[in-house]
């Protein structure tokens, strides 16, 4: 297996912007079109330029790179001695980027640390306004591992942070069908926790926000009537009273 970051010149945490930008440069030296050394168009030329092409193709894919991460590592010796002697999840626990927090929380998502991943997700979420699960993993394995995220979620009533996963994996459901008949499961499951799990249980402030966003995810109309409803009576709690009705008018002529 050949050690991808070694012939891209990069850190294993390097960042996808700093993969891109050694690839051109490797490729610039390589490529036998625009090489200028003497060894352009050599077999040897020919071997390193497939071996960057390969290598850039697996680290700028998200799903390839952490595939690669977990084989790769495992068998490192130089930096790290006997290969059983390496640990991926210390590995990952040491770093302190964005990229390799949101890999540490999917991965102990996946190897019985669900208590960790929940309070790794709680930590990014609370200390990097922008940070996004979906940014560093491809489609299907964010959506499969975003929603066991969710349902661990659920679990410890953090009920809102579900529900920004949620929004997310129908949104992508929407645009483009992966879970095709499991999706009514995906369904249930959201509507369930807006009817039993927001009012009254999170702060009024995070309940509106959960109900707004729930307007944009084709529940139908009965369900949107139902969310506006309940945005009257938490606009009515905060003492906007002028809102409140608004939204009751508005769920009138809905349903």
């Amino acid at each position: 297996m050949i050690d991808c970051y070694k012939i891209l010149g990069v850190r294993p945490e390097a960042t996808l912007s700093e993969i891109k930008k050694a690839y051109r440069e490797k490729v610039k030296n390589l490529h036998p079109d625009t090489a200028l050394s003497s060894d352009a168009g050599s077999a040897k030329n020919n071997e390193e330029f497939n071996n960057v092409v390969q290598a850039y193709r697996v680290l700028s894919d998200a799903r390839q790179r952490s595939i690669f991460d977990e084989s790769f590592f495992v068998k490192v010796k130089k930096t790290y001695g006997d290969s059983k002697s390496f640990n991926y999840y210390d590995w990952l626990k040491e770093r302190d980027d964005e990229e390799s927090r949101a890999k540490f929380i999917f991965y102990t998502l996946m190897h019985q640390k669900e208590d960790e991943a929940v309070a790794e997700f709680k930590r990014m979420q609370m200390n990097h306004a922008d940070f996004s699960l979906k940014k560093w993993f491809s489609r299907e394995d964010f959506m499969d591992l975003g929603y066991i995220l969710a349902e661990e979620l659920v679990i410890r009533s953090e009920y809102y942070d579900a529900m920004i996963l949620l929004e997310q994996i129908i949104k992508m459901e929407y645009s483009y069908q992966y879970f095709y008949i499991f999706f009514p499961d995906v369904l249930a499951f959201t509507l369930n926790i807006l009817k039993k799990n927001i009012d009254g249980v999170i702060p009024d402030e995070l309940a509106l926000d959960v109900y707004e966003r729930a307007l944009d995810l084709n529940f139908g109309k009965k369900e949107d009537a139902f969310f506006l409803r309940k945005m009257s009576e938490e606009y009515r709690r905060l003492g906007d009273f002028s809102t409140s009705e608004i939204c009751l008018r508005e769920a009138e002529k809905i349903f």
